[in-house]
Parts: C-alpha cells; structure tokens; sequence
C-alpha cells in the first residue's frame, strides 16, 4: 500500500511539480515589489494590502520599493525574478500598460510573455478640474471655452507620459479641443499652479484634488468612470455626460514572474481576494479613493490587453512621449 502511495506521489511530482510546491506555499517571507517610492498611491496600497496578506499566509510579505523609469525599473525585476512565488509586485498601469508605447527605448520586459497576471487590486479614477477663475461650470462650458480659445488654455499634468497626461490627451481627441499640455514632475507642482492659477485645468487621482475641490479652490467638472466614485458621489461621470470613450482610471495590479505554478497564482488570488473583503482593508483604502477590484487571474490578463491596446491609440494619436 505504501508502495503504490510512494508511486503515486512521484507520478505526481513528474507531472504537477508545481502542485506539490504549493501545497505548502507560502513556507517564507514573500517579497511585494513596488515600483514607486514610499508614500504614494501604489506604496499605500501595496501596504495596506500587504499587511493583511501576511496576516492570511501567516508568513511576512515584505514590501520592497525599486522606483524608477515611471514604475518599469522595479517592474523589470519581478520579470527576471525566480517564478517561486516568492518575487512579486504591485505595480501600474503606466507600467504594465502605457510604457510600452511611449517609451523611444523599449521597455526591458514584454507584459505578455514575461508576467502572470495575479489579479487587478484597485482602481482610482481621474477627477477633471478646473481653477477657480475658468468660465467653465460643466464639460459642455468647458469644451465650449476651448473651442472659442484654440492653443490658449493649458492643462497640467503629474508628468509626460503619466495617467493624467494621458486622460488629457484622451479627453482633446475626443472633443475635438487644442489645449497645451504642460507637464511637471509630481502631481504637487501641477496642483500648485493650478491653484495659483498659472493653468487652466488638470485630470489627477481623485485624491490628489478632492480636498481643494471641496474646499472651493478648484472645480470639478466630470470622474473619468463608468460609475460615480464613492468618494465623490455628487460628480458626473464622463460618460454620463456624452463621453463614454473619456473612461481614464489609474489602477494596480499584482503579477507574479511568467512560469510561476497556477498552484502558486491561484492561492495568492484568493488570498488577495479575501484581504480586498476585509472591513479594515476596504476602510483604509477608501481614503485613498480606491475602488477595490480582486478579478480572476485570466479576468486581469483580458484587462490589460485592452488597456494595453486602449493607451497604445491614445498616444499615437496624440504624440505622446514619457519624460
């Protein structure tokens, strides 16, 4: 009997390595990427995430920050990491589905052939303003503005390349407007001159421009999401406003190196799948205006192939180039 179960554990180990693997999977440490430095959006998250991760596994997940080349440099080591389940990130769409497009040098990883997908963490959408002295109380006045002013209104954004700059673009190529992007290096500087009045209008996380839009330095006109943001409830989107095609959203997503066991994939999806139903997890990042996602493994790959493809129109179209 003994004999026959011996035989059949090595028939399994020939042909499923991967499956006893995992069986004890996670038995160390896991190391949590996050291609940004501390602080920021895909740092908190990846933190707070993290911690109840580590909580469910009942071992440490260890956040490490490697910023750099907008999110790709720490992306980057997560492809070329051992596919143990024990190297993986939290990273972003600029990194898994914009680069590729706008970099003049190819990014160091192909997202297709390179990564796992483990599932979509999060979702943050844009938030449209416009300083306090725009003539512009709605889209429509807005859109009518920059007709009536080709080549005069600015727009501010986190960065060449970014998710806001690109939200910009998306936004000029669908209604047909000639505004000047101007880029900085950080969403504070732009916010600054914007509130200072030296720009005209900004897409940002929400975030970055809720307080000072309800404080009434700032003016929101419109949330590039399918639906209104639980933060921000009293804001259109822009699809109800007639531009459903102006969907731009900042998201996070988890991917593990590409030969990584399904075993392995499968039990971090569902382990950030139940960290994401945690009443503290959804509190906490709810400040962040994050709408909490955990999608299946295949779901997230389908995402990012469109995105992918959705980010690669809007900047051949626009003439877009990272920083």
């Amino acid at each position: 009997m003994r004999s026959a179960q011996f035989l059949a554990w090595c028939f399994t180990a020939l042909l499923c390595p991967g499956l006893l693997f995992a069986q004890d999977y996670p038995t160390r440490s896991i190391r949590l990427i996050v291609p940004f430095p501390a602080g920021g959006p895909n740092d908190s998250i990846a933190r707070v995430v993290g911690q109840k991760m580590s909580d469910l596994l009942h071992q440490p997940v260890v956040i490490d920050n490697r910023s750099g080349a907008g999110g790709v440099v720490g992306t980057d080591i997560v492809a070329k990491a051992a596919p143990d389940g024990y190297t993986i990130a939290l990273t972003s769409a600029g990194a898994l589905a914009i680069a590729v497009s706008l970099s003049e040098i190819p990014v160091p990883y192909d997202v297709a052939k390179d990564f796992k997908p483990i599932t979509l963490v999060a979702t943050v959408p844009e938030l449209l303003v416009v300083a306090s002295d725009v003539p512009a109380t709605s889209v429509s006045d807005l859109v009518a503005l920059a007709k009536a002013n080709p080549g005069k209104l600015n727009f501010a954004s986190s960065g060449a390349g970014s998710m806001p700059h690109l939200a910009g673009e998306l936004f000029k190529i669908s209604t047909g407007i000639d505004v000047v992007h101007v880029p900085y290096r950080g969403a504070a500087p732009a916010v600054n001159d914007l509130l200072g009045k030296q720009v005209q209008m900004m897409f940002a996380d929400i975030p970055v421009l809720l307080a000072h839009v309800q404080s009434g330095a700032l003016r929101a006109l419109a949330v590039g999401s399918k639906t209104r943001a639980p933060t921000a409830p009293d804001i259109p989107t822009t699809a109800e406003l007639g531009l459903p095609q102006v969907e731009a959203e900042n998201w996070y997503g988890m991917v593990a190196p590409a030969a990584t066991p399904v075993a392995i994939i499968t039990k971090l999806n569902a382990t950030v799948a139940e960290a994401l139903k945690s009443p503290d997890v959804k509190e906490k990042l709810s400040v962040l205006g994050a709408v909490l996602v955990g999608n299946s493994s295949e779901e997230f790959a389908a995402y990012l192939r469109t995105e992918t493809e959705k980010w690669a129109k809007v900047v051949k179209a626009s003439g877009a180039k990272a920083n």
